[in-house]
């Protein structure tokens, strides 16, 4: 038979301390003088000893686990925040256990009661949006609950995020301001999207207070890709040839909305001008480079580490709602 694994009583034993003290100093570190934690760190190098993630959690009702719902494992905006989530949760002891949606409220709710299974120490989710049996769920949860890349009045719990119509809104502007005289916009999945369905109204409204004609649009139902993009710009123009200024859904549809324009001879910008949203590394390296919302992608992640940190330590929440703004990066696309 192979070597029977390291308890935390054996652990214990060789520092010469209590099983509790040991579990304190696993679970809270600051809370053992630095004297004891040297000795329970030399007795777990000593035995090798990992901790049983899932025994802990049924011991406390709790793991050192927090579930995160994200709508695409693809889409760089989210891997970037998960990042910053993981960058600022680092040396905690606490780890994310990640599902994806795919854009699907059906979805979500599968996973959100999947992730509820494993005792989670909190809940994040992307957006404000949910179907009603999510919504009951992470009511009745009894633990953080943070929701993402969205603002709200009325959060479940916490919201970081940023406003979408406004960042929409801005782009509209930016494009009127810079001799715009027909808008038109091309998204992707706008009905289950509905961040960008947001930044789309944003930017429908900007153009009517402007007093402009609502705005040209073709939306694919698939997944953004430079291939929709493309596609969707050239059935646009091909509809409403006027137009010479478009708000692409994301930078992956605007970077398949440049090669059409390379390709029908619409120069970019004095024909047409292009905005994206997201600044993905491309953006910069495009011909010409892209103007587009740079989101606080990153920045997401680490203020909901550093708010769920806080909540972990029993420091009673001020703030529900993070508005980390935007920023509209202009180049030579507009």
């Amino acid at each position: 038979m192979g070597a029977t694994r390291p308890r935390m009583v054996d652990v214990a034993r060789v520092a010469g301390v209590s099983t509790a003290t040991v579990s304190r100093a696993l679970r809270e570190p600051e809370a053992v003088s630095p004297r004891m934690r040297e000795r329970i760190d030399a007795a777990v190098e000593r035995l090798s000893y990992r901790r049983n993630l899932m025994a802990g959690g049924l011991a406390s009702a709790r793991s050192m686990t927090i579930g995160v719902v994200i709508p695409s494992m693809i889409n760089a905006f989210f891997s970037n925040t998960l990042e910053g989530m993981e960058s600022g949760l680092a040396g905690s002891g606490y780890q994310l256990l990640i599902g994806n949606s795919r854009y699907g409220l059906e979805t979500e709710e599968q996973l959100v009661a999947s992730l509820l299974a494993w005792s989670p120490a909190a809940i994040v989710v992307t957006g404000c949006r949910h179907s009603r049996g999510t919504m009951r769920m992470l009511l009745d949860a009894n633990i953080p609950v943070i929701e993402m890349w969205e603002l709200s009045d009325r959060p479940i719990d916490t919201v970081v995020g940023f406003s979408q119509r406004t960042a929409g809104a801005a782009a509209a502007r930016h494009l009127i301001e810079r001799g715009a005289t027909r808008l038109g916009f091309i998204g992707a999945m706008l009905s289950s999207d509905y961040r960008a369905g947001d930044r789309r109204a944003g930017f429908m409204a900007a153009a009517a207070e402007c007093g402009f004609a609502p705005p040209a649009e073709v939306s694919v139902p698939e997944q953004a890709t430079a291939v929709g993009g493309a596609k969707a710009l050239s059935q646009l123009m091909d509809a409403h040839p006027d137009v010479d200024a478009v708000l692409c859904s994301n930078d992956v549809m605007a970077l398949g909305a440049i090669f059409e324009a390379h390709r029908h001879g619409w120069q970019v910008p004095q024909r047409l001008k292009l905005c994206g949203c997201g600044d993905i590394d491309f953006a910069a390296a495009t011909e010409p480079a892209l103007t587009t919302i740079r989101p606080p992608r990153r920045a997401i992640g680490v203020k909901i580490a550093e708010v769920l940190l806080q909540r972990f330590a029993g420091v009673e929440a001020t703030e529900t709602v993070f508005d980390l703004g935007f920023e509209l990066v202009v180049r030579g696309s507009t």
